[in-house]
């Protein structure tokens, strides 16, 4: 049921993840752009013939999982790594500010509806991870959830932090097989990407207000990640901090974890049986006769 492959970007499953420990820059040898961007495309046409297999294969289903800071680019990362995959076989789906019919579920709810079935890839741009996170936070945000009992600080995300992994080991178990990744960027790369959004008139559309605001909480947002991430890091379920501030670096550190994991499922096409080959052999000659 383990999933997880070796990597220096891997949060430990012992519960000693620092997010301070994490780089947000690639290695100092790291490829130029232009050899990042070739190396990206050999990650995508793998994980494209993959993807054939896996959706024949049919006993497996992929959850991807992108949190992240704004301006991390989760959507650039989405779109660029998953850009040779059948859109058939994968379903994307973007969680913000939960519904008045959201809020009257439990907080896995809404994202449960939205599962991959087996065969498919699903991608969750933010997820249930955002009720240990941006409602950590904010915690004038639980007033809109209505819970039933009055619990309060850490005994309250404990204990969604403990229905997050009960949660993770289920799917497990049943054929899920999830990934999860943290795209680490700095507070200063944030800064030059909010900047060059306000200098580019094609850029423009993605600045939000409420994103700059949003900068005053820094610090209690890497402690949220920093204690999500170490409860919640497992080998069935396995979460990678990976370095931000180097898109192209970035983008195929993600491709080659998704492709590294998938060759691992041992995956191969359905194999016909000799009373099904007999029946094709019957339709060829009928096909043949006409």
């Amino acid at each position: 049921m383990s999933t997880f492959i070796d990597s220096k970007y891997l949060v430990p499953f012992d519960g000693s993840f620092s997010y301070e420990s994490m780089p947000t820059t690639p290695p100092e040898d790291v490829k130029g752009k232009k050899a990042l961007r070739r190396e990206l495309k050999d990650w995508v046409k793998e994980l494209q013939q993959l993807q054939r297999v896996f959706y024949a294969h049919d006993h497996h289903s992929i959850l991807l999982v992108f949190q992240a800071m704004d301006a991390a680019g989760k959507d650039g990362t989405i779109r660029a790594v998953l850009s040779g995959v059948n859109p058939a076989g994968c379903q994307v789906y973007s969680f913000k500010q939960p519904s008045a019919t959201e809020l009257d579920h439990d907080f896995l709810w809404r994202t449960s509806r939205c599962l991959p079935e087996r065969g498919r890839i699903g991608i969750f741009n933010r997820s249930y991870y955002e009720e240990v996170l941006v409602v950590r936070v904010h915690p004038e945000y639980l007033a809109g959830q209505r819970l039933p009992a009055p619990v309060h600080g850490e005994e309250l995300w404990g204990q969604r932090l403990s229905s997050i992994r009960d949660h993770e080991l289920h799917l497990a178990r049943n054929g899920t097989v999830i990934l999860k990744f943290w795209l680490n960027v700095s507070k200063e790369e944030q800064k030059q990407r909010f900047l060059s959004r306000l200098d580019e008139p094609e850029k423009n559309w993605k600045f939000s207000a409420g994103d700059v605001r949003e900068r005053g909480f820094w610090d209690d947002y890497m402690q949220a990640y920093e204690k999500a991430l170490a409860a919640t890091s497992r080998p069935w379920a396995p979460w990678y901090a990976i370095p931000a501030d180097n898109k192209p670096y970035m983008r195929v550190c993600v491709a080659e974890t998704i492709v590294r994991t998938m060759q691992s499922l041992s995956l191969n096409y359905p194999k016909v049986s000799p009373k099904e080959r007999a029946k094709f052999d019957e339709m060829r000659a009928l096909l043949e006769s006409e």
